[in-house]
């Protein structure tokens, strides 16, 4: 494990290396999830790419820090966490608020982004009262009390068995994240409009979304796609929010088919 203090607040992250010559790759994950998700991922990935993973504040080892969480803090803790390696011209993979998030990123420092990712994600995701809605229910009674419809989001039908042992170690994962890392994210997104910076972005990008997404469905991420100037369509069929998850070969060549289309 490796640990780092940025802007206050003590980052868990996880750094794999390459050969120089090879690029890098950052993993930024969802809400209600820590850097293991993007495990059977970066296994087809390592040597090939250089790859950093971290948890954002709030989630999984990192600290939630004693101010309420904005978007900036999420894409200032990414930027930091890029200037401690002395990162440059990296491409930046992130699903729902970690796509959030390096849009943001890419936006403030285009010199630290050389290509974008963005998986289940949009622009804007949600409404103010669905997301305050969400905020009053996990501060009152816990995220467990409403971890069953954001599980039916996450995952198809298929795959939220009972006998799926993954499934129930993923509800774990999103059920003992801290509350105030959860309910601070869900005002940072709640807060967040990136139409007008996304539209002026020039980067290479590529959407991609599970078909069967409950949180940022294929019309959500396609609007994205259209608004981004260049970017690329890419579906998943039979994946659901976290195609990370439940596509991951997939998703790996996905990666790897865009990257080796970047000058």
């Amino acid at each position: 494990m490796q640990f780092a203090r940025l802007n206050g607040v003590v980052i868990h992250h996880q750094v794999i290396g390459a050969a120089p010559d090879r690029p890098m790759i950052v993993f930024a994950n969802s809400l209600g999830t820590d850097y293991r998700i993007w495990r059977d991922v970066i296994v087809r990935m390592v040597g090939d790419f250089g790859i950093l993973m971290y948890d954002k504040r709030g989630h999984g080892l990192s600290e939630t820090g004693g101010a309420p969480i904005t978007m900036d803090h999420h894409i200032d803790d990414l930027e930091a966490l890029l200037d401690h390696f002395n990162a440059r011209n990296v491409i930046v993979c992130g699903l729902s608020v970690g796509g959030m998030i390096a849009q943001g990123l890419a936006a403030k420092r285009p010199d630290l982004v050389r290509a974008l990712i963005l998986c289940d994600t949009g622009h804007k995701i949600g409404t103010a009262d669905m997301w305050d809605a969400r905020i009053s229910a996990i501060t009152e009674q816990g995220i467990a009390s409403i971890s069953d419809a954001i599980l039916e989001r996450w995952f198809t039908k298929e795959y939220r068995r009972a006998d799926n042992a993954d499934f129930i170690g993923y509800r774990l994962m999103l059920e003992r994240t801290p509350v105030a890392g959860y309910a601070g994210t869900c005002a940072a997104i709640r807060d967040s409009d990136f139409t007008d910076s996304s539209a002026a972005l020039d980067v290479p990008t590529i959407c991609v979304v599970g078909t069967e997404d409950g949180s940022t469905p294929p019309s959500l991420v396609g609007e994205l796609a259209r608004l981004i100037p260049g970017a690329m369509y890419q579906e998943i069929p039979g994946a659901a929010h976290l195609p990370c998850i439940e596509a991951p070969v997939v998703l790996a060549d996905v990666i790897k088919a865009f990257v080796g289309k970047l000058d």
